[in-house]
């Protein structure tokens, strides 16, 4: 099926009216765009980034702007036809919320499902490692696949900080390890060491949607919960889930961002075995230095430095 997708351009104080418009005219579905509320929303949750991209802080700039869609037929543009003569009628009586400007566009029901696909292609990481999307049938070239599913959460290989870590892991599991994977997204570290040969894992996340999908990307590289253990919660606050990790693993990696790194590198020590390592990545060039400085006040000594585009890791023991 094919639809129509549609944006009405607003001043910020027009958005609560041309939502209340839509909804009376039983529209909905709607995703608001507004860039007052994407900083503020930046701001409240620091916590999680210490980057955002140019490319996406340039999209919401001056951007006020309601998006909805309507099926490609008669009934839809009988839509369209109602919502054009409600947005004049509103603009004639308050043209402060100028410019209220409808604009359309035809999509399928095919781009939205699949052609983000098109943007994930087998990526060969270090000198084992290759990372396969589950649709695609490569040629491993007698590299040790990584079969992920991309379009579930944060974590495709794709990113320069998982790449440092990938190619930290390779190096330094050689076999049997256990590994506490802190932050684990789809999960793409703690199976990747698991398949270059580590005995068992345990990964978390903050956000509970890792659970399934951390599972669901380790059953595709048939691993079961047997050695494979993901939970989520808070890795700094949730004694809980702290309780949960147990002691004496070879390898903990955190690939999250710099603030939780320094809160992590008072707190990761007593869950590593004497002779284990702590990697650390998500650390933007900016704040590299700081990071390193937090590292070795708690102790660490950074035993390799990685960076790539703008990123750095630290492996320490």
């Amino acid at each position: 099926m094919n639809w129509l997708e549609l944006k009405i351009d607003t001043a910020p104080a027009g958005l609560d009216a041309v939502t209340e418009l839509l909804e009376d005219l039983g529209v909905t579905g709607l995703v608001i765009d507004d860039e007052g509320d994407f900083h503020d929303f930046l701001e409240h949750n620091r916590q999680y980034w210490d980057y955002v991209d140019e490319e996406l802080l340039a999209q919401k700039r001056g951007v006020s702007r309601v998006t909805f869609y309507a099926s490609d037929d008669d009934e839809g543009y009988g839509l369209v036809a109602r919502v054009r003569v409600a947005l004049a009628t509103l603009k004639a009586e308050h043209p402060e919320y100028a410019p209220l400007l409808m604009t359309m566009n035809r999509v399928a029901d095919a781009d939205w499902e699949n052609n983000w696909k098109q943007f994930y292609k087998p990526m060969e990481i270090g000198q084992r490692l290759i990372v396969v999307p589950e649709w695609e049938k490569a040629n491993t070239h007698g590299r040790i696949p990584l079969i992920l599913n991309p379009g579930l959460t944060f974590g495709t290989g794709s990113h320069a900080t998982t790449r440092l870590c990938l190619t930290a892991l390779e190096k330094h599991v050689r076999g049997g390890e256990k590994v506490l994977d802190l932050g684990c997204g789809s999960g793409i570290l703690s199976i990747a060491a698991l398949l270059l040969g580590a005995d068992r894992a345990f990964a978390c996340d903050i956000d509970e949607k890792c659970v399934d999908v951390a599972y669901e990307n380790a059953a595709l590289n048939g691993i079961g919960k047997d050695r494979y253990t993901v939970r989520w919660g808070d890795v700094l606050s949730d004694r809980q889930l702290q309780s949960e990790f147990g002691r004496d693993y070879d390898v903990i990696v955190a690939n999250i961002v710099s603030d939780v790194i320094i809160g992590l590198a008072g707190q990761v020590r007593p869950f590593l075995k004497a002779d284990g390592i702590f990697l650390c990545s998500g650390i933007i060039d900016d704040r590299a230095a700081e990071v390193a400085d937090v590292l070795r006040q708690k102790g660490w000594e950074i035993a390799e430095e990685r960076s790539s585009e703008g990123w750095f890791s630290y492996l320490c023991r």
